[in-house]
């Protein structure tokens, strides 16, 4: 069989491919798994005579084992930022004064920020009246007046 000749070095080249990948496909996972790859080719280099089986029941418990190790480290220590809502446009406009571009019908109307319409829902008022944005559902603005 062709798997029963794996070498050391096997397990090694194919730990650097899949911790490269890491690069393409970022989650922090694909890491842990060239790292697991790259320790089993090391392990094999110690023991070379090792079989297949040991080799792959090595490679799953480093892989298992790191990402658990992983996940739980992030959970505990989660990546904080200067700026949270960075990627949250409409959580970026809670406060913020608008003028309505149309008047509101059933509770739902159109205000522009910047070069953009946006949805928003409250109370029905005129084109023209000063809202203000006092939360974010979705897509939509969630308005009171100002």
């Amino acid at each position: 069989m062709m798997f029963d000749s794996l070498e050391g070095w096997h397990w090694v080249a194919a730990g650097l491919v899949i911790s490269a990948l890491e690069i393409l496909i970022p989650g922090n996972i694909l890491l842990w798994l060239g790292i697991s790859g790259i320790t089993t080719g090391i392990v094999k280099w110690v023991i070379p005579g090792m079989g297949l089986e040991i080799q792959l029941i090595i490679f799953a418990v480093l892989s298992v084992a790191s990402i658990v190790i992983t996940l739980t480290w992030f959970r505990r220590r989660p990546i904080e930022s200067d700026q949270p809502d960075l990627n949250l446009r409409g959580q970026q406009l809670v406060g913020r004064v608008l003028t309505l571009d149309e008047p509101m019908a059933n509770g739902m109307g159109r205000a522009r920020v910047g070069d953009t319409t946006w949805r928003v829902a409250g109370e029905d008022f005129n084109k023209g009246t000063q809202v203000k944005v006092v939360d974010v559902r979705g897509t939509t603005l969630i308005i009171e007046k100002a």
